[in-house]
């Protein structure tokens, strides 16, 4: 009970602390100032918001019914550092660049956002070396979990007590907690404190595949849904990369970072808390079909507007008729498109699936002309043996007269 009502409580304080962000988010909305360029700016401030309440739920709900797993205590404090810093960014935004009448606490604010955010990479980077039973998946992980921890704590001294300026978007404030004179240790300090965390998550991350290889049964499948949020996380995190350096178009790093740390607590959650387990390979089906058939539809949609808009020149200056024919293709394409990327998908990622359904088909084609039924029995047993493995295939046949 005890364990019930304290996650009760984290996972309240992380709501008072979602509310209190929209309102700041609000007040402050069309506001330009120096924290434009803050990862909690605007739309990264509402996705850090989804990024708190989803670890603070998750972590909720795992720590009340699994106490025993300390993973969702880790999702709780995550769920409050994300909170508090998102809080403490819009507060100080409102306090130092907008408000005519600022209320006290703006540089205390500014450096609890400095001092929070940093450490809760460390507590993803935890939480994947106890997922999903909260025990690491060997003694040779151990070192592991202590550069975690030791990453974090450096990171929190080291932010905590370093004199001068806070970081950006708050380069204008100094740290008020700062110990004059220590700037290089301090600065040092923080500095092995991030090569430790991130190392820590690098490792943890890396393991991901090589666990996932050796694992079986039920922690196969939990170990599947992480692995597919952090390839979401992967993928949305290159494009917005590649389309930043390739075009400058910034997708919004804040938006991209909030909404990864977000699938990781929700794909996390539905692995321990085993809500829909064994639906991840379809889950992940789909994912690669409508993800190629988007990347597919849209590159045969641009092509063929460029095309035609070519071949029409000569006859209308207007594009239109172009991208009216342009649609039309498109939408004549979905259905064959889509058909044949689920039928590539298969015989790349699910083989076994797809030799089974081409066995069951040849099966078919057979049934149709065999009147044997000796020789109907030993070839349906083939076929369940070859689809199914099963370890002993016994067939009964009811004849006429009722009998076996």
């Amino acid at each position: 009970m005890k364990t019930r009502r304290l996650a009760a409580l984290v996972w309240g304080a992380c709501l008072a602390l979602a509310g209190g962000t929209l309102v700041l988010l609000a007040l402050g909305a069309g506001e330009h100032t120096e924290a434009d360029s803050s990862t909690f700016a605007g739309l990264g401030g509402l996705s850090f918001v989804a990024a708190s309440l989803a670890f603070a739920t998750v972590g909720a709900m795992v720590a009340a019914r699994v106490p025993e797993n300390p993973t969702g205590w880790i999702f709780c404090l995550a769920g409050v550092v994300l909170g508090v810093s998102d809080f403490a960014s819009q507060y100080a935004d409102q306090m130092l660049f907008i408000s005519s009448h600022p209320l006290p606490g703006g540089r205390t604010a500014a450096w609890l956002q400095n001092l929070c955010f940093a450490p809760s990479f460390g507590l993803l980077g935890l939480a994947l070396l106890l997922f999903p039973d909260g025990r690491l998946p060997s003694g040779r992980w151990r070192p592991v979990l202590w550069l975690a921890l030791a990453g974090i704590g450096l990171i929190v001294i080291g932010t905590m007590l370093r004199p001068g300026p806070l970081t950006e978007p708050f380069t204008g404030v100094s740290n008020p907690f700062g110990i004059p004179g220590s700037f290089d240790l301090m600065d040092t300090v923080s500095g092995f404190g991030f090569m430790f965390m991130l190392a820590s998550l690098a490792l943890a991350a890396f393991g991901l595949p090589a666990r996932l290889r050796r694992s079986r049964g039920l922690e196969r499948e939990q170990l599947k849904w992480l692995a597919f949020a952090a390839a979401i996380t992967g993928v949305a995190l290159v494009i917005d990369l590649v389309s930043y350096f390739a075009t400058g178009i910034d997708l919004g790093s804040g938006v991209v970072l909030g909404l990864s740390f977000t699938t990781f607590p929700v794909a996390a959650g539905a692995a321990i808390l085993r809500f829909r387990l064994y639906d991840i390979d379809v889950v992940i089906n789909r994912t690669l079909v409508y993800g190629a058939l988007t990347a597919t539809l849209a590159g045969a949609y641009l092509g063929s507007v460029l095309l035609l808009q070519l071949a029409l020149r000569p006859l209308t200056e207007s594009s239109n008729l172009a991208i009216a024919g342009s649609t039309l293709a498109v939408a004549a394409l979905f259905r064959p498109a889509r058909r044949r990327i689920q039928e590539i998908v298969d015989r790349r990622f699910y083989r076994r699936k797809y030799d089974a359904a081409r066995t069951l088909e040849a099966f078919s084609a057979r049934l149709r002309d065999q009147v044997d039924l000796d020789a109907l029995g030993e070839d349906l047993r083939a076929v369940v043996n070859d689809t199914m493995r099963p370890a002993h295939v016994s067939l009964w046949l009811r004849s006429p007269e009722g009998r076996t």
